[in-house]
């Protein structure tokens, strides 16, 4: 099936990307660690091992349809279709950005494909029942989906959204992406519930709970609930248990985790087993595997290229796109 191969080439991009971050993030910054220095300031939150829960599910939505999606936004951000040369500029804190450089990689905002992200807890919940709530209005269909950890299960915002999407039947999907730890808190410390899936019922609406990691099972529910939003029948909410390969910011000391804990989700590599999926049922060849990783190679070193080369803001845009005129 194209749309396989398509849904492991974009995993492959999201993972190519956050590793070069990752390593670009780090130059300026030793022998003395200063969060401003280098070219990439301020703090940063990548998602390699997440990617099944950003591709599996919006793979499924349309270029119209809302994301909201939390601190660690890039590999939503990608499989949404943001544009990768203007997000990696806004990284990098340059005029070419997605905001001029002004917002960095928590605030990442790209109408022409109706993505946002906040650095907020939680705080993308509300604006996704409000898109839900007008895409339900125009009666075209819209879709709107929110992305946030297993920490932000806890936010009143959550519950709240969940409150008011339930009354509205509004075609929203909340998706939680448990990585099980909220910063260095594990969920069974910080959640009275195993599943916050469980929560649903609460609101009367589906919770589905997916362990695993895995983009097709990730992929199937993920089209049954927008199917469902989009008929007309409201929201449902998806809980993922998936794991993060760097620590919750870069700089993390990780002294939380267990001995083998990160090993052990290195050895069970999301995207690993759905390339040997694929080649074992004859949808993808080795050969087709080079060119996909030469081409994500190429796509992401030209954005980084086009952000390193972009302008850095003039003293003078800081009075700009802050206070509207009145």
């Amino acid at each position: 099936m194209e749309s396989y191969v398509s849904m492991y080439r974009t995993m492959c991009l999201i993972r190519h990307y956050e590793d070069r971050m990752a390593e670009i993030y780090t130059e300026g910054k030793s022998p003395l660690f200063s969060i401003a220095a280098g070219p990439v300031p301020g703090e940063m939150h990548l998602a390699a091992g997440q990617e099944p829960v950003a591709v599996g599910v919006i793979a499924h939505l349309r270029p119209d349809d809302a994301v909201t999606a939390p601190h660690r936004p890039h590999h939503f951000a990608i499989a949404k279709g943001v544009d990768l040369r203007r997000m990696t500029a806004e990284i990098f804190g340059r005029s070419t950005g997605l905001s001029h450089g002004k917002g960095g990689h928590m605030h990442l905002f790209d109408p022409s494909v109706h993505f946002s992200c906040s650095g907020i807890v939680g705080a993308g919940f509300p604006p996704a029942v409000g898109a839900a709530l007008a895409f339900q209005r125009q009666g075209r269909g819209g879709v709107a989906v929110a992305f946030a950890g297993e920490g932000a299960a806890n936010q009143g915002t959550f519950h709240e959204s969940l409150n008011l999407a339930a009354l509205w039947k509004a075609p929203v999907i909340f998706v939680i992406e448990d990585n099980h730890y909220a910063i260095s808190v594990p969920k069974a410390q910080s959640t009275a519930i195993a599943d916050n899936s469980d929560r649903a019922r609460s609101y009367g609406i589906p919770g589905v709970s997916l362990a695993g990691n895995d983009v097709l099972a990730i992929s199937e529910a993920a089209a049954e609930a927008i199917a469902r939003a989009r008929e007309g029948n409201g929201p449902t909410l998806l809980e993922i248990e998936t794991t993060r390969f760097y620590g919750h910011f870069q700089g993390d000391a990780e002294a939380y985790l267990g001995a083998d804990e990160k090993a052990q989700w290195r050895q069970n590599d999301p995207i690993i087993r759905f390339r040997d999926y694929l080649l074992a049922h004859h949808l993808l060849s080795a050969e087709d595997d080079a060119a996909i990783q030469a081409e994500v190679t190429t796509v992401v070193e030209d954005a980084i290229t086009y952000a390193r080369q972009s302008p850095e803001p003039l003293p003078a845009d800081s009075l700009t796109d802050v206070f509207a005129e009145v």
